[in-house]
């Protein structure tokens, strides 16, 4: 065999060896929600019967607890500052953590953590911040919206749905805070 006719075996090799792998992996590819129910089907037919789904339904289902990501742009006071962004998260174990930007030259994000009360019957979601300062209350409006209230728990001045802050899975809305 001369050395052209090997080179010329060699690239029909690879471009069939290329070939059956690039099929291999149009045929092999699945979603990860795909993936996610193979593997859960799999797992309730090796415990023998059908999952208790309870322990993962949504926050709406789940009585007196609720949990998520909280998104919002509200009225500034201050001068030279057009808005206040605010990101809440209510996670586990009653903690939340809030994080509030000013829309203004110079701005700096400001943290506060601490634990959260989410109250069905009063209407009212309350933070009570790890540090010393004061409670903040939020009017609950259904399981996707929040509205920002006074420190005594009063609406605030003005339009309201200036003072809203959405749920972020229930808007569809990816964005991150980024820090």
């Amino acid at each position: 065999m001369t050395p052209s006719d090997r080179n010329t075996t060699r690239r029909r090799l690879v471009f069939i060896f290329g070939a059956l792998l690039s099929s291999l992996n149009a045929a092999l590819a699945e979603t990860d929600m795909q993936m996610q129910e193979k593997a859960l089907k799999a797992r309730e037919q090796s415990q023998g019967g059908e999952m208790d789904h309870s322990t993962h339904l949504s926050p709406s289902q789940l009585p007196g607890q609720f949990r998520g990501v909280f998104y919002g742009y509200l009225p500034c006071h201050e001068q030279d500052c057009n808005g206040i962004k605010m990101t809440l998260s209510l996670n586990a174990k009653d903690r939340y953590l809030l994080v509030i930007q000013p829309a203004k030259p110079q701005n700096r994000e400001s943290f506060e953590k601490g634990k959260y009360q989410w109250d069905d019957t009063a209407g009212v979601l309350t933070l009570t911040p790890n540090k010393d300062a004061p409670q903040r209350r939020l009017a609950i409006k259904g399981e996707e919206t929040l509205l920002y209230l006074t420190s005594d728990g009063a609406h605030m001045s003005g339009d309201q749905d200036r003072y809203l802050l959405q749920r972020s899975d229930k808007a569809n809305n990816r964005t991150m805070h980024v820090h």
